[in-house]
């Protein structure tokens, strides 16, 4: 469900932010070391750090203003 809305993104945030899908099954150290636990699970980074996480499906417009805020 969130796929396709992820693939829009990384089109629209081209130049703008660093947008990337981990498969959690084959990558099950990514998963235990940000404590992901459900799937979906978006994380937003800044400067390197986690700075905020939607777990979940949400609507594409929740994911426009994490990043919009995130960019400022």
């Amino acid at each position: 469900m969130v796929a396709p809305i992820v693939d829009e993104l990384v089109e629209e945030y081209d130049g703008k932010a660093k947008i990337c899908k981990v498969n959690t099954d084959d990558n099950q150290d990514i998963a235990v070391k940000y404590g992901i636990r459900s799937i979906p699970s978006i994380l937003f980074f800044k400067n390197g750090e986690q700075v905020d996480t939607i777990v979940g499906a949400v609507a594409k417009q929740a994911f426009e203003q994490k990043l919009n805020d995130l960019i400022g």
